[in-house]
């Protein structure tokens, strides 16, 4: 009698469970990063971080004496927990510099605006009444101001806002990233509260397929190394940036100095997610349910990781609610015009400086459904939706988990990651 093993993988809210005979099961890939436990009290976690930072002077002495403070945090599809530290950071603030304005800039990058009821839940109603908060947005060129040159060459535009402050603080939270190397620090400013000419430009078909350009990797990656500059340039005086266990837990607090406090959380990230990689036909992941996974366009991440696990011609299983359909009018555009070759042809004949917002995604879709079949398993996304993005559709892992052993066999080795964007596979 063939027993199998259930494998609880994040969908949206909750979770689905995969049902693998146990026979076939090639591993399941998770993380220390994943399972550890949250802090007891994580918000004396993070005034101690505040307090003793890395390479800075604490918080309240940068502070002192500063009438004009801006704040840029994390928008809707981030799970930075804003309600334990935006209250701290500014209570910080306004103790060292009592009479400061603040204000909250909400780091949309190219995502939709924030609306008021996400707001609300992300920040809580007596911070949206004691502060003012400001959702960026990168295609109001009216509000962007130019700055620079990066080292790629790219123009390098921020929101006005940024420049008009004496104090530039940024909050977030650091994860393992496709092509950035880890979330986090700089990428707060570039592509948080950049243009969407700066944003496009900064995510170019060259930055994409750079080989440095990937998980865990900082040194020498193009885009990160633009990122840097960029922050470097709007003076950022100071970060704070968590790490965050599979249930949004913190787990660890770093601030002080952009760079340095960076860094630090990013090593502290790269020792606690790296997992040698098992190789399998059929590869089945998440992009960590809610928030991340609210569309297809931000999917790329967890698959990037599953195509590390992957056979020639594996298939590829990722579970996202997709609450938001496809995620951008660009993206849609993009998946949705041809093939994965005519899709990748054409945005390989880019140029940098004409970058389409939100063409890195559909590259990296692309470039991977060369070698993978891809099946979405999700109950908003439609099975038509799917087919236009050259993927299949399947409402549930169990269902599809079947149309892949049809493609790969019944004695396909199958590798399940929970999580991808928790999981860097070590190389």
């Amino acid at each position: 009698m063939n027993t199998c093993r259930t494998v609880s993988v994040p969908y949206y809210k909750g979770h689905m469970e995969l049902h693998v005979p146990q026979e076939v099961l090639a591993g399941v890939l998770t993380s220390p990063f994943a399972d550890s436990q949250g802090v007891p009290d994580p918000s004396e976690l993070v005034r101690q971080a505040l307090r003793s930072p890395i390479g800075s002077a604490p918080l309240a002495e940068l502070a002192r004496g500063k009438k004009n403070i801006l704040v840029v945090t994390s928008d809707h599809t981030r799970p930075v927990p804003s309600h334990i530290t935006l209250p701290i950071l500014t209570e910080e603030l306004l103790q060292a510099s009592p009479e400061a304005e603040i204000t909250v800039l909400i780091a949309t990058g190219l995502h939709r605006a924030t609306t008021p009821e996400e707001q609300a839940v992300k920040f809580g109603s007596a911070m949206l009444e004691k502060f003012r908060f400001v959702v960026h947005d990168a295609f109001d060129q009216e509000q962007m101001r130019f700055v620079k040159i990066l080292p790629s060459g790219a123009r390098f535009e921020v929101n006005r806002l940024a420049l008009e402050t004496d104090m530039l603080v940024t909050e977030g939270f650091i994860e393992p990233h496709f092509f950035a190397g880890f979330s986090g620090g700089r990428k707060s400013i570039l592509p948080g509260i950049s243009s969407a000419v700066s944003v496009s430009e900064n995510h170019s078909a060259r930055a994409i397929a750079h080989p440095l350009a990937r998980g865990g990797m900082l040194k020498g990656n193009p885009i990160h190394e633009d990122m840097v500059d960029a922050a470097r340039a709007v003076n950022v005086a100071f970060t704070l940036n968590v790490a965050l266990n599979s249930r949004k837990e913190i787990i660890g607090a770093f601030a002080g100095e952009l760079e340095a406090a960076h860094e630090e959380g990013c090593a502290f990230v790269s020792r606690m997610c790296s997992v040698p990689p098992i190789k399998g036909d059929i590869v089945v992941t998440s992009n960590g349910g809610y928030p991340l996974d609210q569309n297809l366009y931000q999917c790329p991440k967890s698959i990037s990781t599953a195509a590390d696990c992957a056979n020639d011609g594996a298939v590829i299983i990722i579970a996202a609610s997709c609450v938001d359909g496809y995620g951008g009018e660009h993206f849609r555009e993009l998946i949705t015009r041809g093939t994965p070759q005519e899709i990748q042809d054409y945005l390989l004949a880019i140029p940098p400086d004409k970058t389409i917002p939100e063409q890195w995604c559909a590259q990296i879709y692309a470039r991977i459904m060369l070698s993978h079949e891809i099946i979405v398993v999700s109950d908003h996304l439609t099975a038509e939706q799917a087919e236009r993005a050259n993927m299949r559709h399947a409402d549930t892992l169990n269902e599809a988990l079947a149309m892949a052993q049809d493609i790969k066999g019944r004695d396909a080795q199958v590798v399940v990651i929970p999580d991808g964007m928790s999981v860097i596979i070590s190389q």
